[in-house]
């Protein structure tokens, strides 16, 4: 029986390096804050069962943004000091609430108190105060951007305001930044990022205006993404003041450029926002942006650790796709599509310009990547207005090819009007297995001695007609080193080379359906339902006896694996724990364990096969050039990788 890790008591996902957030937004009386702080310390007790380890609250959640010159009142202030008194009653391991505080000189700041561990660990005031349209804050406000304070309270007991503090919350590191600070050229939370904030807050009381909504959104999610960080945004509800304008308790949560969470707005109750970070996804991130490392840095921030933990997870209040390079959505992934079409047949054209030749070579195999490679040349000499007839594909059956495949191609090139030339590789491949005194096994010279024949004479006629030979592997089959060494591994030009396996099913059905006349769209729908196979063993009855991802495993589950370690730099734990919950119901804890040590077994024994690729385009996030995003030692070690997944179910069994 498949054991879901969503449903494994034993698993916590806080030690993957996941924390829970919420943006909340509370019912709220204006210019009561000993009222508001039980509102909120209701909602906190809410958040803290779920789960949640941050609750970040709206700006001036405690007095209400729109109390006006109820700022100015001693009875306001007095009774916002009791309440964050109360609030630090709050159980979750840190809360973000907003408050007015008073200075001892008189001073008026608009900030975010800090909350943890049962008292105030500090507060950050707002930098930039709006005092334009229909704000004013600066009536009632100065800026804290130079605000250096100590303060001892006899209740609240002794913390700073000032910006530049960051938050303990476990290993990770928490700032803040209020509402306008978002908006600014450089913002506050832009220095606490750079400062090592993992997760920056911003408490917000932004009114609704017709299409703001989008340009927050948009904000918030572009912000994270320029900062490597999680971003909580928690803003004013619907019963501020409306006496000129509304507000709507927009509640946002994003990570790196992808918007987690929504709210719906315009609710006249509190409503909370939980989502889950991944954290260790933030940090390789940054590692690998050197831009992120060179920037400058403001004076060394104050570290605040009260030795706050992450509440343990035993579920996650998020998804991860079975198919991560695969967009879920119908028209992204269609914009998607025509654009990784155009980054290869682009690519390949401007390699022809630099070659000075006007004709390519294909070896058409009639499988789904030397077809989505045929696609793509297509494509290149269109764009350089050169004929069909420049594309020569040869279609090379040699001992293992079935009548299908050959059949796919023939007809791929009829419905296309592309000079199809047929050669038989079997007398070469006789002779040559001859030569070298093999005994007929189908191992594995019998299977390169095919591969190699066949790479011979599409680079031979590629001399021979002055055109360049157009690669057909793809990126799955590159992490996997699932081609033959200076074989199909080589080419002049790989137009597939950061495709993977999930990808390629996906252009050719999508080119089916929006690109192709109706003769050529039945041969993809064939070449779709042909089985994926290398076809160097001989066929049974007729039909493919070697197929892949019965050897080396579903291509779904590698791609998987594949997208976690490359892009996130996920442990193997971790990615495993990740498929678990993504496959539930598809492949068995074992299945995927049996496959996760194929890949790394695979991955990291196959280098040699990627340091000597041919070039190739870029076209997603992911790819294994050695001159561009991926480089590494054919030597590296990986027993460790092995030793970590093999003990993965033993811990689980010991777990239960």
């Amino acid at each position: 029986m498949n054991t879901a890790a969503s449903d494994n008591p034993s698993m916590d996902f806080s030690s993957l390096g996941f924390a829970r957030v919420a943006a909340a937004t509370p019912k709220l009386t204006i210019g009561d804050p000993l009222a508001n702080a039980r509102e909120i310390l209701n909602q906190t007790q809410a958040l803290e069962q779920e789960g949640v380890s941050l609750g970040v609250f709206p700006e001036l959640c405690l007095s209400g943004y729109s109390a006006e010159d109820l700022f100015f009142s001693d009875a306001l202030l007095r009774d916002t000091r009791a309440a964050i008194q109360t609030l630090c009653q709050s159980k979750l391991p840190l809360i973000a609430v907003g408050a007015p505080w008073r200075l001892a000189d008189g001073r008026l700041l608009n900030c975010a108190v800090v909350i943890g561990a049962g008292r105030v660990l500090g507060m950050i005031p707002k930098s930039f105060l709006p005092n334009y349209s229909e704000y004013y804050e600066q009536r009632w406000f100065v800026s804290g951007s130079d605000i250096n304070e100590t303060e001892v309270d006899p209740d609240l007991g002794t913390f700073h305001i000032r910006v530049d503090q960051l938050f303990a919350l476990g290993e990770y590191w928490v700032g803040a930044e209020i509402c306008e600070d978002l908006w600014a050229p450089i913002s506050p939370g832009t220095h606490a990022a750079l400062a090592g904030a993992d997760i920056v807050c911003n408490l917000s009381a932004s009114n609704e205006l017709i299409s703001k909504a989008e340009y927050r959104r948009n904000l918030v999610t572009m912000t994270s993404a320029s900062n490597f960080c999680g971003y909580v945004y928690a803003s004013a509800g619907a019963l501020e003041s409306t006496k000129d304008v509304v507000y709507g308790g927009h509640g946002l949560i994003a990570e790196a450029g992808t918007l987690l969470a929504e709210s719906q707005r315009f609710g006249l109750t509190g409503h909370t926002l939980v989502s889950d970070l991944d954290l260790p996804r933030l940090a390789h991130d940054r590692r690998l942006n050197s831009t992120f490392a060179q920037m400058p840095r403001q004076r060394p921030f104050r570290r605040v650790n009260a030795d706050l933990t992450v509440a343990p997870l035993p579920k996650l209040k998020r998804q991860f796709s079975k198919q991560p390079f695969v967009p879920e959505d119908e028209d992204e992934f269609a914009a998607r599509a025509q654009e990784i079409l155009q980054i290869q047949s682009t690519g390949l054209a401007r390699r022809m310009l630099a070659a000075n030749c006007q004709h390519l070579v294909i070896g058409l195999s009639g499988g789904l990547d030397s077809t989505l490679a045929f696609l793509v040349a297509k494509d290149a000499l269109a764009k350089l207005s050169l004929p069909a007839e420049h594309l020569v594909a040869l279609t090379l059956p040699g001992p293992g090819t079935t009548t299908g495949t050959l059949s796919n191609a023939h007809r791929l090139a009829q419905s296309t009007g592309v000079t199809l030339n047929e050669i038989s590789i079997n007398a070469a491949v006789d002779q040559h297995l001859s030569d070298l005194e093999h005994d007929g096994a189908h191992d594995v010279v019998f299977e390169n001695a095919q591969a190699r024949e066949r790479t011979q004479i599409l680079f031979n006629y590629a001399n021979k007609i002055g055109g360049i030979v157009v690669g057909t592997g793809d990126l799955s089959e590159l992490a996997l080193g699932w081609a033959t060494f200076n074989a199909d591994q080589m080419a002049n030009y790989n137009v597939n080379a950061s495709v993977p396996k999930t990808m390629m099913a996906y252009l050719v059905r999508w080119y089916a359906q929006h690109r192709a006349q109706t003769d050529l769209a039945v041969v993809l729908q064939d070449v779709l339902a042909t089985p994926i196979s290398p076809e160097l063993i001989p066929p049974e009855d007729g039909e493919i006896s070697q197929r892949t991802e019965g050897l080396v495993g579903p291509y779904e589950l590698h791609d998987f694996f594949l997208y976690h370690w490359l892009r996130h730099g996920a442990t193997p734990t971790k990615i495993f724990h990740l498929a678990r919950l993504s496959f539930d119901g598809l492949y068995s804890q074992e299945v995927i364990q049996h496959w996760m040590l194929q890949f790394f077994r695979r991955f990291m024994t196959q280098q040699f096969k990627r340091t000597t690729l041919p070039p190739g385009p870029k076209v997603g996030s992911v790819s294994l050039s050695p001159r561009g995003d991926w480089r590494m030692p054919d030597e590296a070690g990986f027993q460790h990788l092995l030793a970590e997944v093999s003990q993965l179910l033993a811990h689980e069994e010991k777990a239960g």
